[in-house]
């Protein structure tokens, strides 16, 4: 494992990177919730599928949380800095498709700069879909508008609500679990694998 710092305009983020092969057949790009790190059994679920499949996966704590603050501050300035890391990471990893991802707030940053940093496909772990107790401050227009392929994994008893199998390309459901998937986390890797391997050998959803 590498471990870096990458400039941005907020400060600096700080990258683990793992690599499975010297040429990767992909770069997965991960991250966490609003006040979390990346060490979550979910988002270390999803790193190892990657690594698995020979992609290099590179695990960011926001320039916020190395900053030591709880909260992310504003999604605009929180997506810009978070297509300099990904732009960053890409330079070094060639020509190889950008998978991204992250879990609730994470989740809500890749879905919002999958367009922009030209992303083959979005994981959403956990993702928000709305405040709890206000459905009808809904989320689902950044699922939607992603412009790529977007695997949601979200718990069945989620206080902050379950994407619909309209709302994005994959749904996976986990029964008993909530925000915070923790109880299988062999069960999040299986569906991750499984979708990569799909939308890596099929063109890009239009």
């Amino acid at each position: 494992m590498i471990s870096k710092d990458v400039r941005t305009a907020a400060g600096p983020a700080r990258v683990a990177l793992d690599a499975a092969v010297a040429a990767p057949a992909f770069l997965m790009v991960l991250t966490h919730g609003a006040g979390g790190t990346p060490q979550t059994p979910d988002v270390l679920a999803a790193r190892d599928a990657g690594l698995a499949l020979g992609g290099t996966v590179a695990l960011v704590t926001q320039p916020y949380r190395v900053k030591g603050s709880r909260a992310p501050g504003s999604a605009d300035r929180q997506d810009a800095a978070w297509a300099e890391v990904v732009a960053a990471l890409r330079h070094e990893a060639g020509d190889a498709p950008v998978i991204q991802g992250g879990r609730s707030n994470g989740a809500r940053v890749a879905c919002r700069t999958a367009r922009a940093v030209g992303a083959r496909g979005v994981i959403a772990l956990a993702f928000p879909l709305h405040p709890p107790g206000h459905p009808e401050r809904s989320r689902v227009c950044e699922l939607r508008n992603a412009g790529t392929d977007v695997l949601v994994i979200n718990g069945g008893r989620d206080p902050f609500g379950v994407p619909r199998k309209e709302d994005a390309s994959s749904v996976i459901v986990l029964p008993g679990e909530a925000h915070a998937p923790s109880k299988n986390p062999g069960a999040v890797a299986e569906a991750v694998g499984s979708w990569l391997r799909e939308i890596l050998v099929t063109p890009v959803a239009g």
